[in-house]
């Protein structure tokens, strides 16, 4: 069935992946984004890939005003909801920007959607929101806790989004708590666009390997792992934004409140990334190791069991494809949409 999906954030790294998912699935879709960490010319590039228009408001989602009017004009079926922003260690140095953005933001979303008889959203939650688990594999069902602002954020939305859902079940909420996504659409003319020095670690070597950087900052190399530094599970955006499209089929049923883990169930560690990325680009990459970084932890990865089941979806692309794809957007694009 075709749908017009509103799409918060959908100039973005996830969000412009998950509209093109969107709407090679055939569903219609309209994106709101403030461009604060994104760039309209990576729209251009979707509209590019799929032939298709896409309906754009340039807005933040703190101005109701705004979105009430945006929902009257497109009549929207339902929200994939990406806009925030998204740095563990920014939100330590300015909370009440994260708090401000994140949680008043979303609210604000939800009342134009309430308004507007719009209660059908997928949010975009974090695993940050399990904080330093007890054990891996992390299923949905473990203890929430988090350790910074923007993890806060995450789980505050979380709660909120519940609390909604129990006082009114006509609302289908599908929260998904992402581990790391990476890589890039196939095409190398889309990929993560970082403002600046890139906060995740992926774009960072990818940068380091086109010369932009001189070498990456390796955060301890005495975690109790195989090698000693940090284990995470790392996720193709593509399969993380066809995971979008699973999660709205199942709103379509009427779904209720649901959450999933979106991951591989791999664990790679930094070193092994590294290694994957010299592969791809055919040199050595030069790395230090240095402190650890306050509030890491040694390993995170997930059990995406429940997505199979409930949602006949898993990731397919490996590491190898990750870092092939992450490698030709930076190479073909070494100073991003700037180029």
């Amino acid at each position: 069935m075709q749908e017009k999906i509103l799409v918060t954030g959908g100039a973005g790294f996830i969000g412009t992946h998950t509209v093109i998912e969107l709407i090679q699935a055939g569903h219609q879709v309209v994106v709101v984004d403030n461009l604060v960490n994104s760039n309209r010319k990576s729209l251009e590039v979707v509209e590019r890939i799929t032939g298709v228009e896409i309906p754009f408001y340039e807005a933040d989602i703190r101005d109701t005003d705004t979105l009430r009017d945006i929902f009257k004009q497109e009549e929207p079926t339902g929200v994939i909801h990406f806009a925030g922003l998204k740095a563990v260690g920014e939100s330590t140095r300015i909370p009440l920007a994260y708090y401000d953005n994140n949680i008043a933001g979303t609210v604000s979303l939800l009342k134009a959607m309430e308004e507007n008889n719009c209660k059908n959203i997928i949010f975009s939650s974090s695993a940050t929101v399990y904080g330093d688990p007890h054990t891996v594999p992390i299923l949905e069902d473990f203890p929430l806790s988090v350790t910074n602002p923007y993890g806060r954020t995450k789980l505050m939305l979380e709660e909120i989004l519940t609390d909604i859902y129990k006082a009114d079940s006509e609302w289908n909420v599908v929260l998904l708590r992402y581990f790391n996504p990476i890589g890039a659409h196939e095409s190398g003319d889309l990929g993560e666009n970082p403002n600046g020095i890139p906060n995740n670690l992926l774009p960072y070597v990818t940068q380091v390997a086109v010369g932009k950087l001189e070498q990456v900052q390796v955060f301890g190399d005495d975690y109790d792992t195989e090698d000693g530094t940090g284990v995470r599970d790392y996720i193709h955006v593509v399969d993380l934004a066809k995971g979008h499209v699973a999660a709205l089929k199942k709103i379509q049923k009427g779904s209720g409140l649901n959450v999933y883990n979106l991951g591989t169930g791999k664990g790679y560690s930094v070193l092994e990334i590294i290694q994957n990325m010299e592969k791809a680009v055919g040199r050595p990459i030069p790395y230090r190791i240095v402190e650890r970084r306050p509030g890491d932890i040694a390993a995170c990865y997930s059990d995406p069991a429940k997505a199979k089941a409930e949602l006949g979806w898993e990731a397919e692309l490996d590491i190898t494809q990750m870092c092939e794809d992450a490698w030709r957007w930076q190479s073909k694009h070494p100073n991003g949409f700037e180029d």
